[in-house]
């Protein structure tokens, strides 16, 4: 077995990880497939580590066992064992490797199980997924590109050598990119985006990388600037269909599929609301640069859509509001900043035409 200390063979495998850290650690950053079971939650944690400022480290170490005593370490022990009963391929994971899953690992040994631990905890898994990225990102690239509606990502989900960079965001990158699942920490996207890169890099001879024309955020995550330093260097295919080919996938991705995901999460009055006002927000985001007359205009169009939709289930009314809207905002943006990298573009067709030209590659 691992010894704790391949890294790489950790991440690549899906490794169950029981992450010992305070909850604040956890969401602040985190590996793809961790369960976070605090030895100490965030207000022990704080006592722990002022103690640990005043009067030193025997102190703290004896506040840290005297905090998690009694029923507590017991409930806490509880879950550990659970964990590990249900992950038995797993490791304990710390900030460090240091103290606190080095007391959880004795406190389990104690009890008749025996559990590895990552050596060197979290900053070790984290520092090899940063050297990771760095190696991958070496292959060439090629973005897809094109209009929104284009079929982008699809496009990229398709290809086994794609990442599907929005996909892990949990966003779209644009002012209505937002999905149910909220974004992660920087930290955590970066870690999973690391993971996924070296997973499609391990299922195949890997010659380049097919990803799509991002800017440097997708929502509140930024790309790795390493990434990013690649992606300016990468070559473009771009993606042209027909306007009323776009319109329908925005229907269905936006409208359909939006209403769908929001009524599933929050049932169907909330749903509603959520929808709604997901809608709305992103209108709402890009107000200044459609001008506040033509933005309270496309917000009038949007409020008799989602009567209408609401009343009879038809999206038809959206295309009030999204036809102008691409017209004049997202078509006009896009091939401006496609003109600056026009020396790049090397292919353009249809989705189709793309399609059979990627694998050529």
């Amino acid at each position: 077995m691992n010894d704790g200390t391949d890294y790489r063979a950790i991440l690549l495998a899906d490794t169950p990880l029981i992450d010992v850290r305070a909850p604040v650690e956890f969401q602040q950053g985190a590996m793809p497939g961790a369960i976070n079971l605090p030895l100490m939650n965030d207000d022990e944690r704080a006592a722990v580590g002022t103690c640990y400022k005043r009067q030193g480290p025997k102190a703290a170490l004896a506040l840290g066992h005297q905090l998690v005593s009694g029923d507590l370490r017991q409930q806490r022990m509880n879950s550990w064992q659970e964990a590990c009963r249900q992950h038995p391929e797993g490791y304990l994971c710390c900030a460090r490797g240091g103290q606190r899953s080095h007391i959880v690992q004795q406190w389990l040994h104690e009890s008749g199980i025996h559990y590895p631990l990552i050596k060197g905890g979290y900053k070790a898994l984290r520092q090899a997924v940063i050297q990771l990225t760095e190696e991958l990102v070496q292959k060439p690239i090629v973005l897809i590109g094109g209009c929104t509606g284009s079929g982008k990502t699809q496009l990229v989900q398709q290809q086994p050598n794609g990442v599907d960079l929005e996909g892990l965001a949990h966003h779209r990158g644009s002012s209505f990119g937002r999905t149910v699942e909220p974004q992660l920490s920087q930290a955590s996207f970066e870690n999973l985006l690391a993971v996924a890169m070296l997973k499609t890099a391990s299922r195949q001879d890997l010659r380049l990388w097919v990803l799509e024309d991002e800017g440097r955020m997708i929502g509140a995550n930024h790309l790795p600037e390493c990434l990013r330093e690649q992606m300016t260097l990468a070559s473009i295919a771009v993606v042209e269909d027909p306007f009323e080919l776009r319109l329908e996938r925005l229907r269905e991705e936006y409208f359909v599929r939006m209403h769908h995901d929001f009524t599933q999460v929050y049932g169907e009055t909330q749903g509603w609301q959520e929808y709604s006002e997901y809608l709305h927000h992103g209108l709402f985001a890009i107000r200044r640069r459609l001008g506040l007359q033509r933005f309270a205009e496309l917000t009038a169009l949007l409020d008799v859509a989602l009567v209408e939709q609401q009343r009879s289930g038809s999206t038809d009314g959206h295309m009030g509001w999204l036809v102008p809207l691409l017209n004049e905002y997202y078509d006009p943006m896009y091939r401006y900043q496609l003109e600056k990298k026009a020396a790049k573009i090397v292919f353009r067709g249809s989705w189709q035409e793309v399609a059979d030209w990627l694998p050529t590659q």
